[in-house]
């Protein structure tokens, strides 16, 4: 008889185990304590950023009220380095107005333009002034005379610094050959109108409510409201810091109860 052949199964080894139950739980807790990291710093930096901004909001209300200084004193803060936004200046000079720049704008609902136009100063140098708003259908000096003063001129007005660049992609190019601007590009003004550098004061002066003949331009146009929601970004993220803490404990409770009774 043949021989009987002994048949062996070998044995298969054991696929390796999942990852255990402890270090999954690990794992998530270092998810949770980062991503709850991350939700409190967002909230602290909005509190930080809520009191930068209620300080600067009380330090240009304190400027707007306080009296005017000379425009040697702002080019010298400025020089400085220090913040000239809405420093109340008094300027005297002889308005250049076959070179007033337009600034497309709103006003109390209406379109229209601000009308920037150099102020020749004694020594030679121009300052833009935002002399202020005009409609649309009154953008053409011709179209408002009488509002175009001649002689020497005192402004009393808000010093205003000047932008380093366009403030948002969306923002339109200035059209130079329209004489439309969309964005105070100050150097874009002055070659617009053949100012040099080296003759340009490097801010704008938004005039005050000194009325102008037939009520045009329309000055005291500059506005103040800016956006302070710092406290409702804070409220938000520490609200989703609290709600994580909440489904975490919601999970490891619920965790508990599932276990099976010894």
């Amino acid at each position: 008889m043949p021989a009987r052949v002994k048949s062996t199964v070998a044995e298969v080894p054991a696929h390796p185990a999942p990852r255990s139950g402890k270090a999954r739980t690990i794992l998530a807790g270092i998810a949770f304590l980062a991503a709850l990291a991350i939700l409190l710093s967002l909230g602290t930096w909005q509190v930080e950023r809520l009191q930068w901004k209620e300080k600067l909001l009380a330090d240009i209300a304190e400027r707007r009220v306080a009296p005017p200084v000379t425009l040697g004193e702002i080019e010298a803060m400025a020089a400085r380095g220090e913040d000239i936004e809405y420093r109340p200046v008094t300027v005297s000079g002889v308005f250049a107005n076959n070179r007033e720049r337009h600034f497309f704008a709103t006003w109390r609902g209406q379109t229209g333009y601000y009308v920037y136009t150099p102020l020749q100063l004694a020594d030679g140098r121009f300052l833009f002034v935002n002399r202020g708003f005009v409609p649309y259908e009154a953008k053409e000096p011709e179209m408002r005379k009488q509002g175009q003063l001649t002689g020497e001129q005192t402004v009393t007005g808000l010093a205003r610094a000047r932008l380093a660049e366009k403030p948002s992609s969306i923002v339109p190019e200035n059209d130079l050959a329209k004489n439309i601007f969309y964005w105070k590009d100050l150097d874009a003004m002055a070659a617009s109108t053949g100012i040099a550098a080296d003759r340009l004061v490097p801010f704008f002066i938004d005039a005050g409510d000194a009325p102008n003949p037939k009520g045009l331009p329309i000055g005291a146009v500059t506005q103040f409201d800016l956006p302070n929601n710092h406290l409702q970004y804070a409220v938000t993220w520490y609200g989703l810091a609290a709600a994580l803490v909440g489904v975490a404990l919601y999970a490891v409770f619920r965790r508990k109860g599932d276990r099976p009774a010894p």
